[in-house]
């Protein structure tokens, strides 16, 4: 039983190590090298990315996930694996094919009164309560959405109101709107929509474009002429500017590099520009060699068209095209999804290790260094997306609320195994995991809205003041939130379970014999409630350093930016906010107004305290600081605050109530009757 018990922590961890190096060990392309076409550097949003990239966000905006199903799987069923198209292929299918495309049921509509509205009800599938639909099912009511949205964006054009201010059925509205219109403009990224050869229509307009000038330069003279030549191109200058105005990602490199790095054009201005020249430039040729390839499914004239492309792109743009494929092996890893499985590994073995504390010992010190291990190669993971993350970006960890969400998970989970490290409770593991975990889910849902490595705006445009305010006041956000996740274990587990008043296990010291004894002594006299109540004071005086540096360093930026320290905007107030109720809950424990459970309450408000600073004030609209305007998330933010004062309530129940501080040991007696009680740990 001993050598299982030192060997299954070893075996979960080899587990976990194998699938990373599968995962990130180099993947062959099929029959079609649509791998290769998706590690193409294109420009969009102000930023060399992928066609990758371009398919994923494109997919998270319209579908809210990374891939398109080809088969709708109830959710119950996990077991079982739909195939899928990934999100290059499936972006070459709307490029190419969009007949096929348009099939797809990745319009995802969840509002009611919307699909009252556009009488959808018996239409789409349905998947976990939610509604999906093809495009060939929404053009019937294409134009009774544009219909709706027109007065929308018509108000506010006029300045009579913002986005704000929309209503629920407004908001769905224009999701569904922008979804449409951006789906739309992918089927011109390529070619026109619906053309089976572009490559021969290409070479049709060079060969009809010499007669076509002769003909137009007669009839400018006056001479009698014949329009069919000028008809022959008619067409295709239609579709050249249907593209133009149309076409999405910025495709086309500048034909001269050292002149302007970042004069990208999508393929409809190129064509426009080169329509008079004797010979279209190579990119769009190979564009069209590929586009017409893929439609007429000929696996090798594909791959053929993208060899060449790479071949004349190399030289003349290595920096993108580097970009371009660390960037598609940055998303093909997917190391955050992967630290987040096994965040929820640890979190289990961690909570069922401490649920079983005193029942199984052994058992419960096998499953805390199960977890204790699962964690450090999850933080291994975690550090590896967000380092490639910064190289991609060339900025620090912070530059939106999307890396800060990463950032405050990475920043909680080096707190936890911190705290692991010193007291081997148990607690530790949970605080670490259950914050990684809840930290990346939200980072994914702030994903939906799509890219998340944009252009920086103007202000924000500076990697000194990104690398110290901004990493140093998001540390503070991610120990207030230690603070109270450990507050909210203190308060669950000792109105639960009796483990508060355990003593600390003894832990091996490394040196002397006397250390050894001394530690061992420290560890069996202190209850496992002390232990958090300690644990708890430390991080909140953490917190309180890093929020008030950070806060201090904002103003010094703030008063670079726009010339003043502090104007009481509500970014501003919400950081105050943090430092003073770190402040008060240090003051309240040293003047002996609070004791351990006092701090605990306070620490769990500072959960709402801190919430509010990083997501509530970008909700209110207003103010200098409003860069991540997330207003889906009010509901998550109401439901966190209302279940935070909850805890605080349980947390503020009489102590005869908490299962860990009853008395369990019948009271001394003499002969004259009971002498007394103990008083309970934590009074």
């Amino acid at each position: 039983m001993k050598g299982i018990s030192k060997i299954a922590p070893w075996l979960f961890l080899a587990l976990f190590a194998c699938e990373i190096i599968a995962v990130m060990m180099p993947k062959k392309d099929g029959e079609f090298h649509v791998r290769e076409f998706g590690r193409l550097p294109v420009l969009l949003n102000g930023r060399i990315q992928p066609f990758d990239s371009v398919a994923r966000n494109a997919l998270l905006q319209i579908r809210s996930t990374g891939d398109c199903p080809l088969e709708i799987v109830p959710g119950w069923k996990f077991w079982h694996h739909p195939r899928k198209l990934k999100a290059t292929e499936w972006l070459l299918e709307v490029m190419t094919r969009p007949e096929d495309a348009d099939t797809r049921s990745i319009f995802l509509i969840h509002h009611a009164e919307l699909i009252g509205d556009l009488k959808l009800q018996d239409k789409g599938v349905e998947n976990s309560g939610l509604r999906y639909y093809s495009f060939d099912e929404l053009k019937p009511v294409a134009q009774e959405i544009f219909k709706q949205v027109e007065p929308i964006l018509k108000r506010e054009e006029d300045h009579r109101s913002g986005s704000e201010q929309r209503t629920v059925f407004e908001k769905q509205l224009m999701k569904l709107y922008n979804a449409v219109t951006l789906y739309q403009r992918l089927k011109y990224t390529l070619q026109p929509e619906g053309v089976d050869n572009w490559s021969q229509e290409l070479a049709d307009f060079q060969k009809n474009l010499g007669p076509a000038r002769l003909v137009a330069r007669a009839s400018e003279n006056g001479q009698p002429v014949e329009q069919e030549a000028l008809q022959k191109i008619n067409k295709p200058f239609h579709d050249f500017e249907d593209m133009s105005r149309f076409g999405y990602a910025l495709i086309v490199p500048p034909s001269d590099p050292e002149a302007s790095r970042d004069n990208w054009q999508n393929a409809g201005n190129s064509l426009l520009e080169s329509a008079r020249a004797d010979q279209f430039p190579v990119p769009l040729l190979d564009f069209a060699a590929m586009s017409t390839a893929s439609r007429n499914r000929d696996a090798s004239g594909f791959n053929r068209a993208v060899d060449d492309y790479k071949s004349w792109l190399t030289p003349k743009f290595a920096k993108e095209v580097k970009k371009g494929r660390a960037e598609f092996y940055f998303n093909d890893v997917k190391a955050f999804l992967h630290a987040t499985i096994m965040y929820i590994f640890a979190l289990v073995l961690g909570g069922v290790a401490l649920l079983t504390l005193t029942l199984a010992p052994d058992i419960s010190e096998t499953l805390r260094r199960s977890a204790f291990y699962i964690i450090m190669l999850a933080g291994l993971i975690h550090t590896f997306g967000l380092v490639f993350r910064m190289v991609l970006e060339g900025r620090p960890p912070v530059t939106n609320l999307y890396s800060s969400a990463i950032f405050i998970g990475w920043g909680a989970m080096l707190l936890g195994l911190a705290l692991e490290r010193i007291y081997r409770l148990g607690i530790g593991n949970i605080v670490a995991s259950f914050a990684g975990f809840v930290t990346l889910l939200i980072a994914h849902n702030l994903a939906l809205g799509g890219d998340t490595m944009e252009m920086l705006r103007a202000v924000l445009d500076t990697n000194f003041w990104l690398a110290t305010h901004v990493v140093v006041v998001t540390l503070g956000y991610a120990s207030t939130f230690v603070a109270g996740l450990l507050a909210i274990i203190y308060i669950i587990v000792g109105l639960f379970t009796p483990i508060l008043r355990e003593k600390l296990r003894p832990r091996e010291a490394v040196g002397s014999t006397v250390a050894k004894a001394q530690v061992a002594k420290i560890g069996s006299q202190m209850e496992i409630g002390k232990a958090l109540s300690k644990m708890v004071y430390g991080i909140v005086c953490f917190a309180t350093l890093f929020s008030f540096t950070g806060t201090v360093l904002g103003g010094i930026w703030a008063d670079q930016s726009w010339g003043r320290f502090w104007g009481w905007d509500p970014k501003e107030n919400g950081a105050l906010l943090i430092v003073l109720w770190n402040a008060i809950i240090l003051h309240a424990r040293w003047g002996g107004i609070v004791r351990d459970r006092g701090i605990m309450t306070l620490a769990v408000f500072g959960n709402i305290v801190t919430s509010f600073s990083w997501f509530g004030v970008n909700m209110l609209g207003i103010g200098l600081h409003s860069y991540g305007f997330m207003d889906a998330a009010f509901k998550w933010l109401v439901f966190f605050v209302a279940s935070q004062l909850v805890i605080i309530g349980l947390g503020l129940l009489p102590l005869h109530l908490w299962r860990s501080f009853r008395s369990t040991t019948p009271a001394p007696t003499s002969g004259k009757g009971p002498v007394g009680t103990p008083a309970p740990a934590g009074v």
